[in-house]
């Protein structure tokens, strides 16, 4: 149970590097401490500190196969990675209050980007992410890994909505998301948003540099290309 006890270990230092930051009073006294950019350069440290780990733990856990092995499911990381990498360009210091970590300054109710599209585009990348992950590896560790991601972002959406309404009052939350959804297009489909201008081919660049950079340091990183058989 060794394997079991390191993936445990790990897995419970990574919720703990999120869960605690995100309480606000903690937040406040780590910002008090370090500023604002001191306290984000060590939250990222930190959070991809656990993260390896955590990795890695997975890799060295007892293999309990699952399901088996298909050269069709390879294909399911490589055809969600594209949308997760332009989600992460685009939410990434685009203005949206709100979300997490989300800048207020610039953000438009009425024309609100992307978060037009969804609210949390960086949550629903990692869901993409990690949701497609779980096809390919198909043995009990993995399925914790990725499932637990995907379940960490998918409860991070409802938890950080019902957060800003707080913060915000009905009123003023109203006013903000009108234009914004939950749900990755559900605004676009209910007629509430529609884009008014062509995407930024900044943003556009950096999805495929991500993209690219993702595809080329999979093997020589996690050991095992991302390419179908």
């Amino acid at each position: 149970m060794g394997g079991w006890g390191e993936f445990a270990g790990a897995f419970g230092l990574f919720l703990l590097s999120h869960a605690l930051p995100a309480r606000p009073a903690l937040r406040r006294r780590l910002v008090g401490a370090l500023g604002e950019g001191g306290y984000l350069a060590l939250y990222s440290l930190l959070s991809l500190a656990a993260l390896a780990w955590l990795v890695v733990a997975a890799g060295r856990a007892p293999y309990l196969a699952l399901w088996d092995m298909a050269p069709w499911q390879w294909w399911v990381p490589n055809l969600a990675m594209p949308p997760a990498c332009l989600l992460v360009a685009f939410g990434t210091a685009a203005p949206n209050p709100l979300s997490l970590g989300g800048r207020g300054a610039g953000f438009d109710p009425e024309h609100p980007g992307i978060a037009g599209l969804t609210r949390h585009p960086l949550l629903w990348a990692l869901v993409l992410w990690a949701g497609a992950h779980v096809v390919p590896n198909g043995d009990l560790a993995h399925l914790l890994l990725f499932g637990g991601f995907a379940g960490f972002a998918l409860l991070g959406v409802r938890v950080i909505d019902r957060r800003r309404q707080r913060q915000f009052g009905a009123e003023a939350w109203a006013r903000l998301a009108h234009r914004t959804s939950l749900l990755p297009g559900a605004a676009l489909a209910a007629g509430r948003w529609r884009p008014t201008a062509l995407p930024s081919p900044w943003r556009l660049a950096a999805a495929a540099l991500l993209w690219l950079a993702l595809l080329l340091l999979h093997g020589p990183v996690i050991g095992v290309s991302p390419l179908p058989p």
